[in-house]
């Protein structure tokens, strides 16, 4: 999840209870000890290839497992389990006093595939230059599975009782495949996961701009996925003896409309809060097509300014993409098929068969078909009727802390609660009743993030802040002592 949008967190009401009432500390850098397990963990997550295709899930999952059970964990509170032996999920429970209810932490452990002839260096290498932290899942989202082991694992050796149970998940499929992790626990295992509110770091973080800090964004919604597949066939021929009927150019006709076309201007709850803030904040041009944009009626040419920027178009439409195409058999035949994939991230309220329809309504060729890919609602929640969901009600009980934390981590920065543009596992837990928040404590700059890209990479200093911050915090929401 890269881009996101953003509106400012409403401040609720609460009474003082003991986690709130703590004070943030400060950051200080990891010691020696701490560095040195929080490395290897990751070091040992990287190396480990859990693509779709030729990775083992479960061989993270089991690598993790035997890290709880070397440091003392019952064997009783770890569980390993899945639909295959490529996908077994693990998870750890840190049993506290009871006193409250359990919290969730959920993280994919699979990454997207990684070619080596793509990269500089080998994606499934963990590599250390140049101040970063180099392989496939640096940023999406093994940083966040090795912060979170670490902190399980550094609270459990200094003898730390929370108030309440605490729940680790580390999953499989969620970029892909046909086992979603969190969507087959939810099913077979619903106790094993079954918490008041829950935090997946496979999101969310601390945007930097040439180093400096602007926003701490939590994830509190997020846009809808969908994949369609293009089809188109022909008859085909010999190349000698071409005619306009070709299935290749169909398919390009058709994703060249695609390309000029802009889905209708829409905000939201959460996205309006976000501009208006914003133009207050940025330079007098910009501001100024902010105010018109959300004039009513909205100035048109205002919205075609500001969505030249990607995030910012995003945030104000449902975007559909080409990601991958397929045609021909023969370099000296007519196509007799072509096919195209596009990708799309839908506003909450819509579904995807309204998305299709207006694809349908878009390339107006009766010759191709326009079908929703539909995985069986093992993937980002599949069922081509199905809307967004309304974003998360922000409880205070971790909205507060977190905002404490934040102001002593990243002075001066808002902490802001955004829509996703992208999708997460987030899309279960919450459909499940379990308010789950986006926020990975991660700091990068926005002109950095190559997750799913090549040479994905990550900032030392970033994993060291992120590595403290988790500790820090998850101490203040469990409380105990």
């Amino acid at each position: 999840m890269v881009n996101r949008f953003a509106a400012l967190v409403a401040t609720s009401t609460l009474a003082a209870s003991s986690m709130l009432a703590q004070s943030a500390p400060a950051y200080t850098a990891p010691d020696a000890a701490t560095k040195d397990l929080a490395l290897g963990i990751f070091r040992q997550l990287i190396e480990i290839n859990t693509t779709d295709s030729v990775g083992s899930v479960t061989a993270a999952s089991k690598a993790m497992q035997q890290r709880f059970l070397d440091a003392g964990f019952p064997a009783s509170d770890i569980y390993l389990g899945g639909p295959n032996d490529r996908k077994e999920n693990l998870v750890v429970r840190y049993r506290g006093t009871g006193a409250h209810a359990p919290i969730l932490f959920i993280g994919h452990e699979d990454v997207v595939e990684a070619r080596r002839e793509d990269w500089t260096t080998d994606p499934f290498q963990f590599v250390e230059k140049d101040g970063y932290f180099y392989g496939r899942g640096t940023q999406d989202m093994k940083e966040n599975d090795a912060i979170l082991v670490t902190t399980f694992l550094r609270l459990h050796k200094e003898g730390f009782k929370p108030d309440r149970d605490m729940i680790l998940a580390l999953t499989a499929d969620e970029e892909g495949g046909k086992s979603n992790g969190v969507d087959w626990l939810l099913k077979n295992q619903p106790d094993l996961v079954k918490a008041e509110f829950a935090f997946n770091p496979d999101g969310g973080g601390v945007e930097l701009q040439n180093g400096k800090a602007v926003s701490a964004d939590v994830d509190a919604s997020e846009k809808l996925y969908a994949d369609y597949r293009l089809l188109t066939t022909n008859p085909g021929g010999h190349s000698s003896l071409p005619v306009p009927d070709n299935a290749i150019y169909h398919i390009a006709d058709a994703l060249q409309r695609l390309q000029n076309y802009s889905f209708p201007f829409e905000l939201n709850a959460i996205t309006r809060p976000y501009f208006e803030k914003l133009a207050t904040m940025e330079p007098a041009q910009t501001a100024k097509d902010m105010r018109a944009m959300l004039a009513t009626p909205p100035d048109k040419d205002a919205i075609a300014r500001l969505s030249k920027s990607p995030e910012w178009n995003s945030t104000m439409h449902t975007t559909c993409v080409a990601t991958r195409l397929l045609a021909g058999h023969a370099n000296n035949a007519l196509p007799q098929m072509a096919q195209a994939n596009v990708n799309c991230r839908i506003l909450p309220g819509h579904s995807r068969e309204e998305v299709r329809q207006d694809l349908i309504r878009l390339f107006d060729d009766p010759k191709i078909a326009v079908d929703y890919v539909d995985d069986g609602g093992t993937v980002h929640g599949g069922a081509p009727d199905a809307k967004g969901l309304p974003p998360v009600a922000l409880q205070p009980e971790a909205m507060r802390p977190l905002e404490k934390l934040v102001a002593a981590y990243w002075p001066g920065t808002p902490v802001v609660a955004d829509m996703a543009d992208g999708a997460s596992d987030s899309v279960y837990t919450n459909a499940a009743g379990i308010p789950t928040y986006n926020w990975s404590a991660i700091e990068l700059e926005t002109s950095d993030v190559r997750a799913h890209g090549k040479d994905e990479r990550l900032p030392e200093a970033s994993y060291w802040k992120g590595v403290q911050f988790w500790y820090d915090y998850v101490k203040m929401i469990a409380g105990g002592s």
